[in-house]
């Protein structure tokens, strides 16, 4: 039996990754990029696996059932490896994280072997109906399907924490060595991961629904539209985010040693040397101002004004330089006839949307709010 709607959309996005796959195949060879083929490949194999399901095609191929199951494990894995290399420093990942990634599909292939093995294609076809399943058969296929879900639903909580966490620390170190990140953060990466887990989660709900002979309003509807609408904005974002230079990666210093390195008289002096070539240089108006070309300025190393900032003024790169431009935002709005986009630009910001929240956790208002105070 044909299930109308969801066979719709799972075509859909069959359609749509296999344009951004044919995409990803036409760009220069790269790690990244190959994670991305690879992070596509087992959407494919995964939308298929559901499509097979709901078009009814299960009814021709019925030794296909669950084929996908070894493939959808390694969703998770390869979409924080793709993470990995986009984001981190490290060029060689883990020989335990491989290890635990290539343990997924072998655990999945041996709870699926009794109905492998054990059940014929035409006792598979006869489970799909309760009039004419066998109760002892249909055990081993709810064990299965129960089984592979739970180590499915496992690896995506723990590599979806492990992507979440490296996107955190990637995010950090960002703002302690550039004054504008917005095209190096991947900030579309986190909601994402959010979304993806959301959608994941609700697959295994669904399923032990169905188990259960449950059902709810959104049952077959609602996983298929969120779904969809989750994959067209990662493969959107995915196939416009530019490949990042290894200065852009880096580990964050507060994840290191807090022990200081230099003394609190040269923190001092440091921090006087800070304020006031921003005060009289106006560096912060660089949109691009980075904490290479500060250390240029001053004359002080990288690793000592990062430490200045953070041990000395509690604060980072990103932060201390966006609370001149905050400064000097507050001044420009006195004048009403100028357009807050164009402030933001002109005091350093990239963005009005990260000028909007810079300004608001600093001053406590928006900038319009601010502006109709004064």
């Amino acid at each position: 039996m044909v299930n109308l709607f969801p066979t719709i959309l799972y075509s859909c996005m069959i359609g749509i990754t296999l344009f951004a796959l044919f995409d990803v195949l036409q760009r220069p060879k790269n790690r990244q990029s190959l994670f991305l083929k690879a992070l596509l490949l087992l959407l494919l194999i995964h939308l298929g696996g559901e499509l097979f399901i709901y078009s009814g095609a299960y009814v021709y191929a019925p030794y296909l059932a669950g084929a996908q199951f070894p493939f959808r494990v390694l969703l998770g894995p390869v979409l924080y490896y793709y993470a990995y290399e986009s984001m981190s420093l490290e060029k060689v990942i883990d020989k335990k994280v491989a290890v635990i990634t290539l343990l997924g599909p072998i655990l999945v292939l041996l709870v699926m072997s009794p109905f492998i093995f054990l059940i014929s294609s035409e006792e598979k076809l006869a489970l799909a109906s309760p009039e004419t399943r066998d109760p002892e058969l249909w055990k081993i296929a709810l064990f299965t399907c129960t089984a592979t879900t739970l180590l499915f639903i496992s690896y995506t909580i723990v590599f979806l924490g492990m992507a979440l966490r490296l996107h955190n620390s990637h995010h950090q170190q960002l703002k302690e060595r550039f004054s504008n990140i917005e095209q190096k953060s991947l900030e579309w990466f986190k909601p994402i991961l959010i979304v993806w887990g959301m959608v994941w989660l609700m697959y295994a709900v669904e399923f032990f629904l169905n188990a259960l002979k449950l059902r709810w309003f959104g049952s077959g509807v609602a996983l298929p539209v969120i779904e969809v609408i989750a994959l067209a904005t990662f493969i959107q974002k995915a196939l416009h985010q530019k490949i990042l230079t290894q200065s852009d990666k880096g580990v964050p210093h507060s994840n290191k040693s807090r022990t200081a390195l230099i003394s609190s008289e040269k923190m001092q002096l440091i921090s006087s040397k800070l304020e006031r070539i921003m005060k009289e240089d106006k560096l912060f108006l660089d949109e691009n101002l980075s904490l290479n070309k500060l250390s240029e300025s001053i004359a002080e190393t990288e690793n000592h004004i990062s430490e200045t900032l953070s041990q000395y003024l509690n604060t980072n790169f990103f932060q201390y330089v966006n609370s001149f431009r905050i400064e000097e935002a507050k001044l420009a709005l006195k004048n009403k006839d100028k357009l807050i986009t164009t402030i933001a630009f002109e005091v350093g910001f990239n963005s009005k949307t990260t000028f909007n929240t810079a300004f608001k956790r600093i001053v406590g208002n928006s900038p319009t709010a601010y502006r109709n105070s004064i």
